[in-house]
């Protein structure tokens, strides 16, 4: 799996991030990558192994598709983790409003997360380990 050099450029242009000062290509397509979707067939990135039960292994037919949307707002968040410790100050007659710059990367995080996409979870039943007891109510 690998995010594309479009996909890296356009979550460089949501999250305001044009210079690989901050966030390397490599971090970027991780933060892409972190959020795989089905694509339009319906395929999803990883299939149960026939060889060996209970593990997955890629996918050779799914067509590389992800959530932009979360991915940036999983970019937006960490930059509010940063912010997070900035503070307002009054000074000499002024007024420093530098949690300003938090209130707004979580605006932006907000944002995105609320456009990301709908994922589904399939939920399988696994065999108990050796000498472990099923817990009834």
């Amino acid at each position: 799996m690998a995010a594309s050099d479009e996909q890296i450029a356009r979550v460089r242009r949501m999250v305001n991030e044009p210079m690989e000062t901050t966030y390397t290509d490599e971090m970027i397509a991780a933060y892409i990558e972190a959020h795989p979707l089905e694509d339009a067939r319906g395929e999803g990135p990883w299939i149960e192994s026939e060889t060996i039960p209970g593990t997955l292994e890629e996918n050779p037919d799914w067509t590389e598709t992800y959530d932009l949307n979360a991915a940036v707002a999983d970019v937006w968040e960490e930059k509010a983790g940063i912010l997070a410790q900035d503070y307002d100050i009054s000074v000499d007659g002024g007024n420093y409003s530098r949690s300003d710059a938090y209130k707004q990367t979580m605006e932006q995080t907000r944002y995105f997360r609320s456009r990301r996409s709908w994922k589904t979870v399939t939920m399988r039943p696994e065999p108990l380990a050796q000498g472990e007891e099923e817990i009834s109510d």
